[in-house]
């Protein structure tokens, strides 16, 4: 009887802490929960309670308990890299609000005003910081982080605990290339209206200097595009988060999808 209580425990043990390790290292990176302004103890009670909740669920998919002490680090090891790829593709995306940010800091003339963003934990212009933030925000009011937690829980199937084999890397490069590809178009295509209005501003200022040769074009041209820029910014902000909305989520869902075709191939 104690020899069959003893199994049970370090059979629990053994579980919670494979999935612990794959759960804490995704949510470490994860926007929202991952984010810098959130506090490390409220990441990690977080981590343990969603550990503890889709334990009996995943179970089922873990391997047998080994006592050697290298075949578990190397599950350890395994844990922790598909747990980075999760958190790290779902960071990815988020940082085609930055990338916007910073091309229409560029283009409305504000690139050099720098500041904090929190959702990086480093420097950065108001337009990404303020997007970024934003962004944070909507992933929680419209639940799309039920997505992000769904994913964790889908990766059991997509990739096994003790399954993860040298192929997968190439699989997982791949997957990150078109992943940061993808964001960075999001990031170009919410940013294009302001590139429009600024090229047009641009070219109106070169016919203005040939028309009036003692006017200060450069002068008269930054107020206009400062202004031009904030008006284009408040016409499409609700468009573009909608835009980047859509996108993340319905990237979130492919890449998900393609990695368990493949896994399945």
């Amino acid at each position: 009887m104690e020899s069959l209580l003893q199994q049970l425990v370090v059979g629990q043990v053994y579980a919670f802490m494979l999935v612990f390790v794959r759960v804490g290292t995704a949510m470490m990176i994860m926007p929202g929960v991952g984010d810098g302004f959130v506090p490390e103890r409220v990441r990690l009670l977080f981590a343990l309670s969603f550990a503890v909740i889709i334990t009996p669920t995943v179970a089922a998919t873990l391997p047998e308990f080994a006592a050697a002490s290298l075949p578990f680090l190397l599950l350890l090891l395994g844990e922790f890299i598909t747990g980075l790829f999760i958190g790290t593709i779902a960071r990815i995306f988020m940082t085609a609000l930055d990338t916007a940010g910073m091309m229409i800091s560029i283009q409305t003339g504000l690139a050099n005003a720098q500041i904090f963003n929190p959702a990086f934990a480093a420097q950065g212009s108001i337009m990404g910081a303020f997007l970024s933030i934003t962004g944070a925000l909507l992933l929680f009011a419209t639940n799309l982080h039920h997505v992000l937690l769904t994913a964790i829980v889908d990766s059991y199937r997509s990739f096994p605990p003790g399954m993860l084999e040298v192929g997968f890397a190439g699989d997982m490069a791949q997957t990150l290339s078109l992943a940061v590809t993808k964001a960075f178009a999001i990031g170009l295509h919410m940013a294009m209206p302001f590139v429009i209005v600024t090229t047009m501003i641009y070219v109106a200022m070169g016919i203005l200097s040939r028309l009036m040769p003692q006017l200060q074009v450069f002068v008269l041209s930054i107020p206009v595009q400062i202004i031009a820029g904030l008006l284009t910014f408040i016409l499409t902000f609700a468009a573009a988060m909608v835009y980047w909305l859509g996108h993340y989520e319905a990237a979130i869902v492919t890449f998900s999808d393609m990695n368990a075709g493949g896994n399945g191939g």
